[in-house]
């Protein structure tokens, strides 16, 4: 196996077979077709248009309908018809509403890439997409707290499988030193759907009592529309190389041939369960997952005092707040982009750049609990939200790399990303408005959590390295 210097360079298939980290200079199982370099541009545009381009408008939505329910917390508060006063939700139950959705994150998004490899990315895609937008309207409907918990348990189980199973579609297309740049792509402009929430929510307010309903009524049912549009035209996403009809048999004999011979196949259809054992007896999977729990409970936890401290900087009306959500999520998209462009150059490390950017969060949090002013609160929470945004994608490539099997590393992302979704879980409740509106507790509480995420990031880099030496990978 070649020697590849670049850790991106080594992110490895998530569905390989291999036992070792695979090469994507390493030669394919047969000669490449003879496509013109103009031509090869021309295909390589083609799926980047279906894969990249459609899922990232997807997940404009996806974020947009996991945000909203936020948004609608203070949308029309002024006027009496806001939600939790509509509804009769106490502080307890507004946290639990918002929890729950976690809940069904947890439990389904592990598994979900095998149901994608069992049904057809087109066809899983279809059923996730539709499941959340029709879940999304119906929460336009309820009229109660036992009615709001079935909806947002619902959503979050229709929404849990998404992300891992774009990284799992990824790479039965793409070569290791294709993925980085997509999946940055991919997660930055779930940065900048955050701000659409807000400025959507801004707009939507002032069509409270429109044909009888509240504005957080039309919040949810408009923005859970466009996700059921949306769904139908999965069933147009190529599903693998082999078996993609709107491809010509030259163009899909090159792309199954451009990569590696132990890429991942879609006409293979057993399942390597024996590589379940290394995977569990791996202390990365526990390293990454404790990092994971620890940035998404302390990371994006400092979420939840966003719209307090917006509130405090004396906005008359609650719309206007609704546009002092956006600067954040712009400024994670700049950051997470220039760290990218860091990264892919060489002139940072990912494991440098995460606990830079966790090191980054605990400062804010400092200054949060020392500083009264409210111009400099926001300006901080700008920061640590930014922040928050970015620590996990820049971390990515290293997680997938570690892992080694084709059920194993569909499982194993899953897993992961599931370890995140106890930021919903704890963060309603760390932030609930018992320790309000200062939140000094809650700030405490968040910083200490992340001084556990930097150690188990810094164990986990000490770990890959480590195995990075054994299979010959010297970082330059």
């Amino acid at each position: 196996m070649a020697e590849t210097k670049d850790p991106l360079d080594r992110l490895t298939y998530l569905a390989s077979e291999a036992k070792d980290f695979p090469d994507h200079d390493a030669e394919s199982a047969t000669p490449l077709p003879d496509l013109s370099p103009a031509d090869q541009k021309r295909l390589m545009r083609k799926i980047d248009l279906w894969l990249v381009g459609f899922y990232s408008v997807v997940y404009i939505f996806r974020v947009i309908d996991s945000s909203n329910y936020s948004n609608a917390a203070i949308i029309n508060l002024e006027n009496g018809t806001g939600i939790k006063k509509q509804l009769g939700l106490t502080p307890s139950q507004w946290a639990w509403s918002l929890s729950i959705f976690s809940y069904s994150y947890l439990i389904f998004e592990p598994t979900n890439t095998i149901l994608l490899k069992l049904f057809r990315p087109s066809r899983w895609m279809f059923v996730l997409i539709m499941a959340w937008g029709v879940s999304a309207c119906c929460s336009a409907a309820v009229m109660d707290f036992k009615g709001m918990m079935c909806v947002r348990f619902a959503i979050g189980m229709a929404e849990a499988g998404f992300f891992p199973s774009v990284l799992y579609h990824y790479a039965f297309w793409y070569k290791p030193s294709e993925m980085p740049q997509r999946i940055a792509f991919f997660y930055s402009v779930g940065q900048l759907s955050s701000a659409l929430s807000g400025l959507l929510a801004y707009a939507i307010s002032f069509m409270d009592q429109l044909g009888g309903l509240s504005g957080w009524r039309w919040l949810f049912l408009l923005e859970g529309l466009p996700a059921i549009s949306l769904a139908f035209a999965a069933f147009w996403i190529p599903d693998y190389p082999e078996s993609t009809k709107y491809l010509t048999d030259e163009e899909r004999r090159f792309w199954k041939n451009r990569l590696a011979k132990n890429a991942p196949k879609g006409e293979v259809k057993h399942w390597d369960w024996k590589t379940l054992r290394p995977l569990f007896k791996n202390p990365t999977l526990y390293t990454f997952g404790l990092y994971w729990i620890c940035h998404g409970i302390g990371g994006f936890g400092i979420g939840f005092a966003l719209p307090t401290v917006i509130y405090q900087l004396g906005f008359t009306t609650t719309a206007k707040s609704q546009l002092m959500n956006i600067p954040p999520y712009v400024t994670g998209f700049l950051l997470l982009n220039t760290l990218g462009f860091l990264i892919q150059r060489k002139w940072i490390r990912p494991w440098a750049a995460a606990v830079g950017i966790e090191s980054t969060i605990i400062v804010c949090y400092i200054i949060l609990i020392a500083v009264d002013n409210p111009i400099v609160r926001y300006v901080c929470l700008i920061v640590a939200v930014a922040c928050a945004g970015c620590a996990y994608p820049v971390i990515w490539p290293e997680r997938i790399r570690a892992l080694e099997g084709t059920v194993a590393s569909g499982i194993g992302i899953g897993l992961t990303n599931a370890c995140a979704q106890f930021s919903g879980i704890v963060g309603p409740h760390v932030f609930s408005t018992i320790f309000g509106p200062r939140y000094r507790t809650s700030y405490a509480i968040n910083l200490s959590v992340l001084v556990v995420g930097i150690s188990s990031i810094l164990i986990t880099w000490f770990l890959v390295r480590r195995k990075d030496r054994k299979v010959g990978y010297v970082p330059e």
